[in-house]
């Protein structure tokens, strides 16, 4: 992707903010409400608010302020609580867990939190959520015991279980059991935000919520202590990535999220106009293949694509620069419990040869490949022009379906209207959190015995060491059954302002903590 070039600069710099009050951010009334707040470039329109219902990671920023989980993560990828008092009483092999609500929670209603908030809220999860789904397999029974105490009971032994309750993305959020509605229509949780408005393609606006009960335990990654010192902030959808660069350069936004890695060189000589933020191992691409329907439903098909790929070249076309991305046949980093080589000399090949050979056992006979890809993460479209070129290589007839992110996320849904698409994750420390192929019910469909007996015996084991040895079957069964392709990991690119302070880089920004100078 090309920057916008010099001599416009001048022109676009000046010129920003009226474009913004014309619809692609803020308009003059939201600027005239409060000096305090913060301007916040979003990579496109959410297509939801609510949190459950998507697992995107626009939701999971915006939302996370809004709802909280009963734990989270703390700056080491530890499980913490949140709104839970402590970590949970886990009796009867693992089966049962016990979680005590920490007292003087109040909701954005006015009206303390009660354990059949909780309940309501996570019976909710189990059954609009994709994960929460996925989740609920492994449910027994859930019961309010008193006015802040929980019980969870299992039919088996489930470890991912408090990593599944604290991830943001498709979260566990509690909500006011009496807003509990499909779909969501009033947006009462217990975060340091309460929501306010949204106005489509101008802003998500989330203000101050002075009755905030915050934890008082240091601050550290999404868990402990959170401060709302911001008054309002301003999630503005700017869904394209030169804009976003451009608008930070010139100071019309705090911070802008996920920037085009070429755009690091100019931030870097902006003379502190812009402050570049790299996030490292910030996740994976990855690129999922539809498994019932259409040419990719034949598993010789799917082979034939991953060793067509050269993994290589394809992050080389996302991030450029080899500082941004790592080129790894493992899913999970060395040193990490869950380090596997297994599969990987199906990994970064481009054997045209071989790649001809499977597709023709999978009576591959030149279909489309229909390639479901968006401009609003560039590195995703980029990244989809050199997949189409290696399948072109093999023999393939690769078709770029380039869309808005929202609509990417509609489609996904629909088996009928695409083959591959691409998409990342964070990288996590639970192997169950991302991406949610591993799960049930993810776009994709896909569902087999060798799967689903390798995942029950990883997820009943709750050693961490033996855990971590039961991963590598799964990682083989994903290389063997291609339902998606790991393309390696990378770390992100995003600015904010000087006058930004506090602001610590994560997978989901968050702004609690964070401050305006």
């Amino acid at each position: 992707m090309s920057l916008i070039s010099c001599s416009r600069r001048g022109a676009i710099g000046a010129t920003l903010l009226a474009t913004l009050a014309l619809g692609l951010g803020v308009s003059p009334a939201l600027h005239a409400q409060t000096k305090n707040a913060a301007n916040l470039a979003m990579i496109g329109e959410p297509q939801s608010l609510d949190p459950m219902v998507s697992s995107t990671d626009l939701v999971a920023t915006i939302m996370q302020h809004v709802y909280e989980p009963l734990f989270t993560f703390d700056a080491n990828w530890n499980v913490v609580p949140m709104l839970a008092e402590a970590m949970p009483v886990i009796a009867d092999g693992g089966k049962t867990y016990t979680i005590k609500l920490r007292s003087g929670i109040n909701l954005h209603n006015g009206r303390a939190l009660t354990a059949e908030d909780v309940t309501a809220s996570l019976q909710r999860w189990f059954e609009t959520s994709a994960r929460g789904k996925a989740v609920a397999q492994e449910l027994a029974s859930m019961t309010a015991k008193d006015g802040l105490t929980v019980e969870i009971k299992l039919k088996n032994a489930y470890a991912p279980l408090l990593a599944h309750l604290a991830m943001p993305s498709g979260m566990a959020a509690i909500m006011a059991k009496e807003a509990i509605a499909t779909p969501l229509t009033s947006f009462v949780g217990t975060g340091p935000y309460a929501f306010k408005e949204r106005r489509p393609d101008q802003y998500v606006l989330l203000s101050k919520f002075d009755k905030y009960a915050a934890r008082s335990e240091a601050a550290s990654g999404y868990g402990g202590k959170r401060q709302a010192l911001i008054e309002e902030l301003r999630f503005i959808p700017v869904p394209n990535a030169n804009t976003r660069v451009e608008g930070a350069l010139a100071g019309q936004f705090h911070f802008a999220d996920l920037l085009p890695v070429e755009a690091s060189t100019r931030l870097d000589q902006s003379g502190g106009k812009a402050v570049p933020i790299i996030t490292p191992s910030f996740g994976f691409p990855y690129f999922v293949l539809n498994t019932t329907q259409g040419p990719l439903a034949k598993k010789e098909v799917r082979q034939a694509i991953q060793v067509a790929l050269k993994e290589e070249e394809v992050l080389a076309a996302g991030f450029g620069d080899p500082k941004f991305y790592s080129a790894e046949p493992n899913h999970f980093p060395k040193g990490t419990p869950f380090y596997s080589e297994e599969g990987k000399g199906d990994y970064n090949q481009g054997d045209v040869a071989r790649a001809k050979k499977l597709a023709a056992a999978g009576g591959y006979k030149g279909f489309p490949i229909r390639i479901l890809t968006s401009r609003q993460y560039e590195f995703h479209y980029n990244m989809a022009l050199m997949i189409a070129e290696h399948l072109k290589r093999a023999g393939f007839s690769p078709e770029l379906n380039v869309v808005d992110w929202a609509t990417l996320v509609q489609r996904r849904g629909d088996g009928s209207r695409w083959d591959m698409y691409i998409t990342h994750s964070g990288q996590f420390p639970e192997p169950m959190l991302s991406p949610p192929q591993l799960g049930k019910g993810a776009p994709g469909g896909w569902e087999t015995d060798t799967k689903n007996a390798a995942l029950a015996a990883f997820n009943q084991e709750s050693d961490p060491a033996k855990r971590g040895q039961l991963w590598g079957a799964v990682q083989k069964v994903v290389y063997e059954e291609v339902p998606y392709i790991n393309a390696g990991r990378f770390n992100s690119l995003s600015a904010r302002s000087p006058a930004l302070q506090g602001y610590v880089p994560a997978t989901w920004p968050f702004f609690w903590n964070a401050s305006i100078k």
